[in-house]
């Protein structure tokens, strides 16, 4: 049949035996998924359409965490539109203060998602959940409104491009400096539409939260999804995880691919993006003139349990730099409990750096970190456009946890090197 994975999933969800690249198909959705910012657009879309139910509570995720703990009356205010469309339709799954978390950190952690789903999230980085197996894309909110009400969703089937992984990451790398590396070597467009597919011998030494980091951010190459095989790894993070049984799906022998792009992990070095775009990557090694003002480590990027192991390896027993702020966010209340009870929280107070609870806040421009005109910050986030955390004249450095804590210790983008 010559289809990728990507190809065999939507085919099996649209009700077809196979696909073609280019083919516009209408495909079941096992999950509809939305923000505290994007939410409130599709609420208002359901009802001018004159939906008045969803189509399955258990099947419709809500998640605050954009501004949340609300930042202002306007932010209060969307949060309500969610709380009362939530209670009214008895959605199921629903994350308000206290037990919400990063939106794509959360509904892995959660078992929400899990391998051969096809999912739409009202968010960009929905691409995230292609590191089980599953088909996920980020949709607007009117696509999101229609997703509630029927359970489905319209695609253009993608073409993919093939990365053969080779070899281990050296020890101060991570997913991080892999998904850097390859949106440095083909552009924030080199995969415009196209489906990222991660295959090779070297797929079995990237651990899942690499994985959901590599996922999270195909779409600055301009993906339409990517996505990982499932292997002994997936299956024992789904294992008493998931909700539903998960579907193994694997890309035929002969499948085709636009190109095949090959990555030695054992090549990758600490990489991070420098201003404004995520493809402007460069060593980190090459970097230690750059003074930041600011360190930002979490986001759906990377504040995972690996992220915080990271930087408290790296913050344990030591001081922060004079003028330096060090913002550390873990992506769940799971996983913000456990830095609390390995003692990392401790850790990171007595190093100098704040600690939050979940929120997606700085790596937006929302709240919780914005920057001065002049200002720069280097941060685990996945973008760093013009005034994308505050100021139009400030600068992003997008880096792994290990560089951005490193950089905090000497107020200079710093590379980490074991000692």
């Amino acid at each position: 049949m010559k289809m990728t994975m990507t190809q065999k999933i939507l085919a099996a969800h649209a009700g077809l035996s196979e696909v073609t690249a280019g083919q516009l198909i209408n495909a079941k959705l096992d999950i509809v998924l939305g923000n505290d910012i994007t939410t409130p657009v599709a609420i208002h879309e359901f009802k001018k359409a004159g939906f008045t139910d969803v189509f399955d509570k258990d099947r419709v995720t809500i998640v605050l965490d954009h501004f949340v703990p609300n930042k202002d009356i306007k932010a209060a205010e969307q949060s309500k539109t969610c709380r009362e469309f939530a209670c009214s339709h008895c959605v199921s799954h629903f994350y308000d203060v206290g037990k919400m978390g990063i939106e794509h950190a959360l509904l892995p952690e959660q078992g929400i998602v899990t391998a051969g789903d096809c999912i739409i999230g009202a968010d960009s980085h929905t691409c995230t959940y292609g590191a089980l197996g599953a088909f996920s894309t980020g949709v607007g909110s009117t696509d999101m409104a229609a997703g509630m009400a029927t359970g489905m969703a319209w695609f253009k089937v993608p073409s993919a491009i093939k990365f053969n992984l080779t070899g281990k990451l050296p020890e101060n790398c991570s997913g991080k400096d892999v998904i850097l590396t390859i949106i440095g070597m083909i552009g924030v467009d080199g995969a415009l539409y196209k489906s990222m597919e991660f295959t090779g011998e070297g797929v079995k030494n990237l651990s899942m939260d690499d994985r959901l980091c590599i996922c999270n951010m195909a779409i600055e190459a301009g993906a339409k999804n990517g996505i990982f095989p499932v292997d002994d790894i997936t299956l024992a993070y789904l294992q008493d995880r998931s909700e539903r049984e998960p579907v193994v799906y694997e890309a035929d022998p002969d499948a085709e691919y636009e190109k095949v792009i090959d990555v030695d992990l054992a090549k990758i070095v600490p990489t991070v993006a420098c201003p404004h775009l995520p493809e402007n990557t460069h060593p980190a090694s090459e970097l230690h003139d750059i003074k930041v003002d600011q360190v930002v480590i979490g986001s759906c990027t990377n504040g995972r349990m690996e992220d915080m192991e990271a930087a408290y390896s790296i913050l344990n027993g030591k001081k922060i730099a004079d003028g330096i702020r060090c913002i550390i966010i873990p992506g769940t209340m799971q996983i913000y409990r456990e830095c609390v009870e390995r003692g990392y929280v401790t850790a990171f107070i007595d190093a100098g750096a704040v600690v939050s609870t979940p929120t997606c806040g700085p790596c937006l421009g929302g709240y919780m970190g914005i920057l001065a005109a002049g200002e720069r910050c280097i941060a685990t986030t996945n973008r760093n456009f013009v005034g994308r955390m505050g100021h139009v004249d400030s600068e992003v450095y997008l880096a792994s946890p290990h560089t951005a804590a490193a950089s905090a210790l000497t107020g200079y983008i710093t590379e980490y090197k074991e000692a």
